[in-house]
């Protein structure tokens, strides 16, 4: 709502119209009343009479100084103790014989029993304000016959000071002091003009009254002097009490430009120089604007300076403000209300309490796709205590600059595009500040203390920021609908976009996909840091000061990250460290109330680890990528290591791989340990297997892992007693519930195409290599155009169908046809 200060002195105005013409009323009453108090004034028009051609004048004077002079063309002693005069004219004077008043009647009776004087014809008054110079001095000399003075527009006919009253029927009682009229009265000034029907004044208790259809148009002077718009004033009742400089008004009204003031009961109490000094509204008071504003309260108050500029104002009892701007409408209300303003009179500060609300709505045209779509916002805000500062837009007019709430402001909101779903979001903090640009348009927001932001989106994502203190920065909502840009949240006063915000201190971030239909609600991402920036372009979100991801399962670390909002995706730069939580073993990690995450097991249970130089988390599929020397380790000593890692939960796999034969993926993973193979075997027990080649892939599902050469060439796999190459190596590993601990353990080893191995200077070659983690056994095997060979330093070559080496003890076994053949290779020891 914009304010004006010819507004707010709307019902001022009029009250100092009544005490300039209380004030001269009192001072010619009082001089009125000295002749006429006189029972013999019939007797004694002889006395101290100049008898003129055209009439008598009686004259009375006082110290040196004329004190008042009656003139009638007639004078009529009646029977009943009555006289008459004829065209009377009044001229009263003050102590110092300047200052003079003027008043004219066609007839005066005055009654000498009942001690009353009455004219009933019309009766025309010039009164001079106290303090300015008469328009005509004590030395002139009227004509012999009252002239008539008609009550013209001040503006036009007024010396600066006098005041123009005009009625008929007028009465006065010299003992009562009473002087009275039923008829109507008018009155003009330099300042306005204005009416009443009927009227009395108490000349002994100083008490005017304005009995009823109280009205004045007057005019507030603008600075160099010129005037204004006029207001027009309406009163149902006017009083003023002469003593205590007080003007009371009932069922006032005020219209200035459009602009519209009532109040049920008005008090206006002014300093003896006819300014202002306190204006008191009860039973109800209402402002309204021509542009759709209005303020109103029960009760209110305010004072003025000298120079009549409000300073203070006060309103209780229950504050509504409502304002239209275009398409926005505004609602606010509040129990009381202070306001403050600058010694121009124009309101600098606003101060609400005990429990504020404001609440606007607003309907826009968004363009997207070419298609015009309207976009509905709501706002609200909420808040124990809030404070309004303004500035001057020039022409008398102010708008708001700055809002601040203290004691926990909630701000909430609905926005909804088109026929899509409503998108709800809220803001709040301990403290709120926000700041206004042109037009009443927010343009930044900073809370402090618990804040907090939330919002969900049309398709049901719902997301929440917590920290310290947010400071956010709106784009204006004409920008936001014309590119039908869409923003993360829409939050606070005119409905403005939030184009950039900045949280700091423990930063909490939580984004709820929405459920999808026939689908398991999917696990809630959470994110940690000490400082996070949001950028509206993009939707995206960027964390620094030791962020911390957790997206179901998953743990994730970096030096920044960025989230994005519209998708859910995590992006991890630096010093990415992650930790894979699954429920393999039945403990639920997850918060109460989210689904289990069932993470990736990796062949057995408990935690995975992970680095990376960056790392990305998609959301809609459930993949996490590391890149950068990343390195995935689980129970203690299995591991994966490569350029890039990709764990999609979704589908339970994994893949490594790698664009550098320099940088190899390698997998190292235990082997399962068998039985003895007799009293001389060694003891069996699992070993490690450690792969090195171009692309691995897993499934946790089938508990496989294929490593593929890639642009290495070649697949190295490392045992403890042999080390073979190939074109690709499979890894079997054991059931899960094979193992009581949970461990992965590999069960069985495949190389397969150009196998070579070698172990303990023996050297083979073949098709395909298998190696059982149980008996720790080898087994190799060609093509029938081809059949697996292995060579010994010492006792030469074999072959056969299958070549099977136990490592127990350093056996081979050749298998050809029907027949099995065990030969003893191992070389004997030196005399």
């Amino acid at each position: 709502m914009r304010f004006t200060i010819e507004r707010i002195r709307t019902l001022v105005l009029v009250c100092g119209v009544l005490l300039v013409l209380a004030l001269g009323v009192f001072l010619t009453v009082g001089r009125f009343k000295s002749p006429f108090s006189r029972r013999d004034i019939p007797k004694r028009l002889g006395i101290d009479i100049e008898q003129e051609a055209n009439g008598v004048t009686y004259t009375q004077a006082h110290g040196g100084h004329t004190l008042f002079k009656i003139h009638a063309s007639k004078v009529v002693q009646l029977k009943n103790e009555h006289a008459l005069l004829h065209d009377v004219q009044i001229e009263l004077y003050g102590a110092d014989g300047r200052g003079v008043d003027h008043i004219t009647g066609d007839e005066f009776e005055y009654d000498q029993k009942a001690g009353t004087a009455t004219a009933a014809g019309p009766v025309e008054i010039t009164l001079m304000r106290p303090g300015v110079p008469p328009a005509i001095t004590a030395k002139q000399k009227p004509s012999g016959k009252a002239e008539n003075h008609p009550a013209l527009p001040a503006a036009q006919t007024a010396p600066s000071g006098e005041i123009y009253v005009k009625t008929s029927g007028l009465s006065f009682d010299e003992k009562s002091g009473m002087v009275t009229t039923a008829q109507r009265v008018d009155f003009s000034m330099t300042q306005g003009s204005g009416s009443s029907i009927g009227a009395s004044y108490d000349s002994h208790q100083g008490f005017l009254v304005l009995d009823r259809n109280v009205e004045l148009t007057t005019h507030s002077a603008r600075e160099g002097g010129r005037s204004s718009a006029p207001v027009e004033i309406h009163a149902g009742h006017a009083e003023f009490y002469r003593d205590t400089n007080l003007c009371i008004l009932r069922a006032a009204t005020a219209e200035y430009r459009g602009d519209h003031a009532t109040a049920a009961n008005a008090q206006v109490l002014f300093r003896d120089d006819g300014s202002a000094v306190r204006l008191e509204a009860a039973g109800g008071f209402i402002l309204a604007t021509a542009t759709g504003g209005s303020l109103a309260a029960p009760v209110g108050s305010m004072d003025f300076d000298e120079h009549n500029q409000p300073t203070h104002g006060h309103l209780e009892g229950g504050v509504t403000m409502d304002s239209v701007s275009g398409p926005r409408t505004a609602h606010g209300t509040s129990p009381t209300m202070e306001l403050e303003f600058s010694p121009r009179g124009l309101l600098r500060h606003a101060h609400l309490e005990r429990g504020v609300e404001m609440h606007s709505e607003e309907t826009r045209q968004s363009t997207t796709n070419g298609q015009r779509i309207p976009v509905r916002t709501n706002r609200t805000w909420r808040s124990p205590v809030a404070d309004i500062d303004f500035r001057s837009v020039g022409q008398n007019k102010v708008e708001p600059a700055v809002i601040h709430g203290v004691g926990g402001v909630v701000i909430t909101g609905i926005t909804q595009r088109g026929d899509a779903n409503p998108s709800p979001s809220s803001l709040s903090a301990d403290e709120v500040t926000g700041e206004f640009g042109a037009g009443s348009a927010l343009t930044a927001m900073i809370g402090v203390g618990h804040a907090s932001m939330e919002q969900t989106s049309a398709t049901g994502t719902h997301d929440t920021a917590n920290g310290n203190r947010l400071e956010a920065h709106f784009a204006p909502a004409e920008a936001g609908a014309a590119s039908g840009a869409k923003t993360a949240s829409s939050i606070g006063p005119g409905a403005a976009q939030v184009q950039s915000a900045v949280l700091d201190g423990n930063v909490v971030l939580v984004q709820q996909p929405a459920a999808k239909p026939g689908a398991p609600p999917q696990p809630e991402m959470r994110a940690t840091a000490g400082h996070a920036v949001f950028e509206a372009t993009g939707e995206w979100l960027h964390l620094t000061e030791n962020p911390r991801v957790e997206d179901g399962g998953l743990q994730l670390s970096a030096n920044k990250m960025d989230l994005s909002q519209s998708s859910g995706d995590a992006f991890a730069h630096g010093g990415v460290k992650g930790t894979w939580i699954n429920q393999a073993s039945g403990r639920n990690t997850a918060p109460t109330g989210q689904r289990p995450d069932s993470g990736m097991n990796l062949g057995g249970q408990g935690p995975a680890h992970v680095i990376a130089n960056e790392a990305q988390l998609h959301q809609a599929t459930g993949e996490a990528t590391f890149r950068g020397n990343a390195r995935l380790w689980w129970q203690q000593v299995n591991s994966i290591a490569a350029p890039v890692i990709v764990l999609d939960r979704q589908k339970q796999t994994l893949v490594a791989h790698t664009a550098n034969a320099a940088d190899p993926v390698i997998a190292v993973l235990v082997s399962a340990g068998g039985k003895p193979g007799g009293t001389e075997a060694k003891p069996s027990s699992p070993s490690v297997i450690r792969v090195h080649g171009g692309d691995l892939w897993y499934s946790d599902v089938e508990r496989k892992a294929i490593m593929q050469a890639g642009i290495l060439g070649t697949v190295t796999a490392e045992t403890g007693n042999a080390t073979s190459s190939s074109n690709t190596v499979e890894l079997q590993l054991t059931p899960a519930a094979s193992h009581a601990t949970g461990q992965a353990q590999v069960e069985q080893m495949t190389a397969t195409g150009h196998v070579m191995v070698s172990s303990q200077g023996r050297r083979g070659t073949g098709e395909q290599l298998v190696y059982t983690g149980s008996d720790s056994k080898y087994r190799l095997t060609g093509t029938p155009a081809a059949l697996p060979k292995m060579t010994d330093p010492e006792r030469g070559s074999v072959t056969g169908e299958a070549l099977i080496f136990d490592s127990r003890d350093d056996s081979v076994s050749i298998e050809g046809g029907a027949q099995e053949t065990r030969t003893e290779t191992t070389a004997p020891k030196p005399n």
